[in-house]
């Protein structure tokens, strides 16, 4: 497991928060990244250029980083492939069911006071905080 880097979390936060409001502030739009992702396969999107360029700065955080610091990210996987597989469908699933991800009712709708976000996001945490006690302490993970 990595150090906890409380300036570098901070300054990721920062960052988060400030283009989640420039989207808000410029198109009027939510920083939902399942939202994001999920109209840009639709046939009827009319809006891909906004969408692709969000999407296509996520994908290029890592080398944003390593230009910065001069180091690249480093990523610990901590299971297998097929988990991985698992978690990303059960993610993906979930996102349809409770009608956004957690950049979308974590960051954009608790932030505008959203009862469901805000609803969405205390099952998120609770579930995480569930998960890794049953993998921590159950399973001795």
């Amino acid at each position: 497991m990595t150090e906890f880097e409380p300036v570098r979390a901070l300054i990721g936060g920062a960052l988060i928060g400030l283009s989640a409001v420039f989207l808000m502030a410029t198109l009027g739009r939510i920083a939902g990244i399942s939202g994001i992702l999920g109209s840009m396969i639709q046939p009827a999107t009319t809006d891909r250029g906004w969408r692709g360029a969000f999407l296509i700065g996520l994908l290029m955080g890592p080398a944003i980083m390593m230009a910065v610091t001069g180091a690249a990210p480093i990523v610990e996987m901590q299971v297998g492939w097929p988990l991985l597989v698992v978690g990303g469908l059960l993610v993906g699933y979930s996102t349809r069911l409770g009608s956004g991800c957690t950049s979308g009712h974590g960051v954009c709708g608790m932030s505008r006071l959203s009862v469901r976000s805000i609803a969405a996001t205390l099952g998120f945490m609770a579930t995480g905080f569930a998960t890794v006690a049953i993998i921590r302490h159950l399973i001795g993970g």
